[in-house]
């Protein structure tokens, strides 16, 4: 018996022989189908998510948190608000934000500095960067930026320390299926797939964060108006 078969062999085991996989007391779990012709099972994924919104907007706000980025809830109304409160908190003075991005307004004091091809040392002088997204999946804590207006390049997220993220209501998905499809009709843009601060961990699991990204992730969540 190789490895292989032997972790199946486990799972058999702790499943039981009498386990009925369409038991409907486990909703979260979906059927796998029966093989057929002798072919090999096919998993049965969710690719349609049940929850409201509010629940969608808890759950990433859950997520979010477990991953050490700061999380803010605001109506429409009291956007600039909310990122008045998030920089100053941030005693950001200087930040860069992308083409398009329709910002409510910055505190007295706070520049805003839109990309134009900015250096790679540039971006690094800046207190941080305010972006959009292109949508949310509550599951999974992770935000998809992919570059359309509002968000900019790669460099703009990935360089300065500090990521400040406006999200909307309407962009929260429950599932990835249901982020890619939303995705699918800019699928050929580069994607930058976010959850959490960028973090690292050495052979000894020492986290540092900082390395790959930001290693200050804060969101807003636009609630809904």
């Amino acid at each position: 018996m190789n490895a292989r078969e032997e972790v199946l062999a486990r799972i058999r085991t702790a499943l039981g022989p009498d386990r009925d996989p369409a038991d409907p007391a486990d909703p979260d779990e979906a059927a796998a189908p029966s093989a057929a012709d002798g072919a090999p099972p096919v998993a049965a994924y969710r690719t349609q998510g049940a929850r409201g919104s509010e629940e969608l907007l808890d759950l990433l706000a859950e997520r979010l948190i477990d991953y050490r980025a700061a999380v803010r809830r605001a109506a429409p109304a009291d956007l600039a608000a909310a990122v008045a409160a998030a920089l100053t908190e941030r005693r950001a003075r200087r930040v860069v934000v992308p083409p398009g991005l329709d910002l409510p307004g910055l505190p007295p004091g706070v520049e805003a500095v839109t990309d134009d091809g900015l250096s790679a040392p540039d971006l690094d002088g800046f207190d941080g960067v305010i972006t959009a997204a292109a949508v949310a999946i509550a599951e999974t804590g992770t935000i998809v930026l992919d570059g359309s207006p509002g968000q900019g390049r790669r460099a703009i997220t990935l360089v300065p320390d500090y990521h400040l993220c406006l999200v909307r209501a309407d962009q929260v998905v429950e599932l990835v299926p249901e982020a890619i499809a939303r995705l699918a009709p800019h699928a050929g843009r580069p994607l930058t797939w976010i959850s959490g601060p960028s973090a690292t961990s050495d052979i000894e699991l020492s986290r540092v964060e900082g390395v790959h990204g930001p290693r200050t992730l804060e969101v807003i969540l636009i609630d809904p108006s």
